[in-house]
């Protein structure tokens, strides 16, 4: 299968993360949002804003993982660094994308009451998510904002200066 590239700038991802908190408004109130980080964690920042709420949190997986000498990802086993506890009553998670939806499948046995919510969806993904905005295929790679360039902690770790 061919890889198709989706680059999304910082306006594109605000304007589609407050498209998102439109449409929760009406699936409220929430009495926290917990970002799924790090992926979640800027369209949390926007939600929370949009739908003013000031108790954020994060549930803390790794799903990708570089692979050895190159720039592309590929994903692995999920490793949980960080849940929570609860049912998710009143509980929005929200994540960048739900893709293959294990990510969402782990959250949601972790806070199965919660309301999963993502600005992003593959089709793979979709029957895990209870809100998104935008629909791309399963071939599709999202390049997010925060992807773009060198990390200063890889920058470091090569003894360059970012």
């Amino acid at each position: 299968m061919s890889q198709r590239y989706f680059p999304i700038s910082w306006d594109e991802l605000h304007r589609d993360a407050r498209a998102l908190a439109w449409r929760l408004m009406e699936l409220g109130p929430f009495d926290r949002i917990v970002a799924i980080a790090r992926g979640g964690l800027a369209p949390a920042a926007i939600i929370a804003r949009e739908l003013d709420i000031r108790l954020v949190d994060t549930i803390c997986i790794v799903s990708y993982r570089e692979i050895q000498g190159e720039k592309a990802e590929e994903r692995g086993a999920l490793d949980i660094l960080k849940g929570l506890d609860g049912d998710g009553t009143g509980v929005l998670i929200i994540d960048d994308l739900v893709d293959s939806g294990e990510t969402a499948k782990a959250v949601k046995a972790m806070l199965p009451k919660a309301h999963i919510a993502t600005v992003y969806a593959k089709p793979a993904g979709v029957p895990l998510a209870d809100s998104y905005v935008t629909l791309v295929s399963q071939d599709t790679w999202i390049i997010f904002p925060w992807d773009e360039g060198e990390t200063i902690a890889k920058a470091h770790a090569a003894g360059k200066r970012a």
